[in-house]
């Protein structure tokens, strides 16, 4: 099966549509009636679009296509409105064809950075230029192990909001690394504390996120325990396991407590609220670069303007007020 090339996002109203798609979820309904009807999310890697109702006389259309299903489908896009935003929807004119999945790559129909080598050749030259011995060993814990390396790469920053896509994760902890050395430089803060602080602050999404053939979700883990709390577990973990002493107890405390705070608040899901400089720049650069990402790719969705207009048609749910978009240029 090949690498599918239908750009959603790109598609306008009247497109015809046949393509692969991975089902990432199936909605089993009923009208007020009780008449039984099915919608089906598809995803083919560059991004998702809802099918329209199939109604009860073609409900047998949707026969096969459970959620991690491999379905060829064939529609047009259309448009519908909920809540007064209107939003492409695919409506169907066959019936969905289901295909065999065996030896499929699914990755190749969720959502993707890319080469992550960039970020990578970025992210380690940030550690070789740390002055701190100390600071350096307790980062290549994980970042210098190839096997948290491979795991960390596959991880999304999170299931559905910011940077939700394979590699996601490592392109996120690359923006916090970047905001937070800046804004250490121009406080004065010790830079190389905030950049291992950047870099371990999420690494308990590695064992929060699930990638699996329906798309990105939570481990018993992720959903019992949380990554913040995790993140503070696993380096505590990766400490004891090396026997030796790579930090004193009051380095590995404050990292910890990087990790740990880097909500910003017990609401926000830190159990506690920074309580330095550096964990206060780290909080805020985790900040920027999730809220950042919401806004841009909330610009960038086409359901958001369907309309055509400068503004969004309602309140994208991601940034949670209406949003505009620029008709000029800054060239």
């Amino acid at each position: 099966m090949s690498q599918p090339t239908l750009h959603l996002p790109s598609l306008v109203v009247g497109d015809r549509v046949q393509a692969d798609f991975l089902v990432v979820e199936r909605s089993d309904r009923t009208k007020a009636n009780g008449d039984p009807y099915v919608v089906l999310t598809l995803s083919n890697g560059s991004g998702t679009l809802e099918t329209a109702p199939l109604w009860t006389e073609k409900l047998g259309w949707a026969d096969g296509a459970a959620r991690g299903a491999i379905v060829q489908a064939i529609g047009d896009v259309g448009i519908y409105a909920r809540a007064g935003n209107p939003k492409r929807q695919l409506t169907l004119t066959a019936p969905l064809r289901v295909l065999p999945s065996d030896g499929v790559d699914f990755a190749q129909f969720l959502p993707s950075v890319g080469d992550c080598t960039r970020f990578w050749d970025w992210i380690d030259k940030q550690r070789e230029e740390m002055k701190s011995d100390a600071l350096r060993r307790v980062v290549d814990l994980f970042f210098a192990d190839d096997a948290f390396r491979v795991r960390f790469e596959r991880t999304p920053g999170s299931p559905k909001g910011h940077h939700a896509k394979l590699g996601g994760l490592l392109v996120h902890v690359y923006e916090v690394v970047a905001i937070g050395k800046n804004i250490a430089r121009t406080m004065r803060a010790n830079a190389d504390l905030v950049v291992a602080g950047a870099l371990l602050h999420d690494i308990g999404k590695v064992e929060t996120y699930d990638v699996a053939p329906t798309g990105f979700g939570y481990t018993s883990c992720g959903l019992l325990i949380g990554h913040v709390t995790l993140g503070a577990l696993m380096l505590e973990r990766a400490v004891a396991k090396l026997g030796a002493p790579v930090c004193s107890e009051g380095q590995l405390l404050e990292l910890q407590h990087m990790i740990l705070s880097h909500h910003g608040a017990l609401e926000f899901g830190s159990p506690v609220q920074p309580m330095t400089t550096e964990a206060e720049i780290v909080h805020w650069a985790d900040e920027a670069s999730a809220k950042a990402n919401d806004m841009q790719e909330s610009l960038a969705d086409p359901d958001a303007f369907s309309s055509n207009g400068e503004l969004s048609d309602g309140k994208p749910w991601r940034v949670g007020r209406r949003i505009w978009r620029r008709p000029h240029e800054w060239e």
